[in-house]
């Protein structure tokens, strides 16, 4: 009926909702073509069978995301990018609540699997070959060193853009404090965290670290924003924040709003991720980061779902760079405090 209405093959419509509509390649549906289907589909309130399509094709229309911390900023822009580019193919995004990532992906099939947060001790390194014996595809994102064995890793190494950072920072501070997570200072003293270049940077700049400069937050929001106040509160307060995200250098350009501190005139921060909520704060967000991440990212992910099954599995490189923001410009004209 679809196609009737639309005056197209049946081939053309399974082919423009196997979601493969538009290749890039040339091959596949013209993009005018695809919506004459889909406007057709709408009138007769049509929907494709996909458990049918699944047996048809071997492919679920399904992609997943395993994020380690839904309300960060940067989680919600890597679901909100690879939630635009599976729209474009038909694929239908889904997010795991499921702390545990390799269960989840043996109950519940798709066509790729994005992995954020997961650990690479050797019993994480284990289930992600499980899961490729399986035929699971997989998408997995690490700061650290990673090969692909089976599935595709996007690398993005943070620790040279905190250098960045503090390296901006100490152009025109010598107070500088650090918002860190619990984790990292925990972890300091034997792994490299996003914390040691505040160590290591101040070190070398013959600047003494103050343990009392030092906040940590756990998995939330109001966690950064509580230990920001804290920090923000002493009478000997820092002049300048390191925050090793972006979302808690937000909290901390919140705290200082909250106290009546002008940023970055009386507190400069910087945030660790360049995520699109550093431009929707105010003062916006100095931020490091990789450029163009998620859109690009998505479309790794979204490729990987759509590609045949010989395709050969990729590391993908991002370098991180500065972008500067209000919250670190003294010479901007100063706001007035509340």
């Amino acid at each position: 009926m679809v196609a009737e209405r639309a005056g197209v093959s049946t081939a053309t419509v399974s082919y423009v909702f196997s979601g493969r509509a538009g290749a890039a390649s040339g091959a596949g549906v013209a993009e005018a073509t695809a919506a004459k289907v889909l406007a057709a589909a709408d009138e007769l309130n049509y929907r494709p069978n996909s458990a049918a399509r699944a047996i048809r094709t071997g492919r679920s229309g399904m992609v997943q995301l395993s994020l380690h911390m839904l309300s960060d900023p940067w989680s919600l822009a890597v679901a909100d990018a690879v939630n635009v580019e599976a729209n474009k193919h038909g694929l239908t995004t889904l997010i795991l609540a499921d702390g545990d990532w390799h269960a989840a992906l043996d109950r519940v099939e798709s066509d790729v699997a994005y992995l954020d947060g997961i650990g690479l001790d050797e019993d994480a390194v284990g289930k992600l070959g499980d899961l490729v014996r399986r035929g699971q595809r997989l998408v997995v994102f690490t700061e650290r060193p990673l090969d692909p064995d089976g599935f595709d890793v996007v690398r993005s190494d943070a620790i040279p853009g905190c250098e960045i950072a503090m390296d901006h920072l100490l152009e025109r501070h010598t107070r500088i404090g650090a918002l860190t997570a619990e984790s990292a200072v925990r972890l300091a003293p034997t792994q490299i965290t996003r914390y040691t270049p505040y160590l290591e940077r101040m070190a070398a700049a013959d600047l003494d670290v103050d343990p009392a400069w030092t906040a940590t937050y756990g998995d939330s929001q109001s966690s950064a924003f509580e230990a920001a106040v804290g920090l923000l509160s002493r009478e000997d307060r820092p002049e300048a924040i390191y925050a090793t995200t972006d979302f808690a250098a937000i909290a901390a350009i919140n705290a200082a709003h909250m106290l009546g501190l002008r940023v970055p005139h009386d507190v400069a921060v910087i945030g660790i991720g360049n995520t699109p909520d550093a431009q929707r704060v105010a003062p916006t967000l100095t931020t490091v980061g990789p450029t163009d991440f998620f859109a690009s990212q998505a479309r790794i992910i979204i490729d990987r779902a759509l590609a045949p099954d010989d395709v050969p599995t990729l590391a993908h490189e991002f370098p991180w760079s500065l972008f500067p923001g209000a919250s670190t410009d003294l010479d901007a004209p100063a706001s007035r405090t509340r």
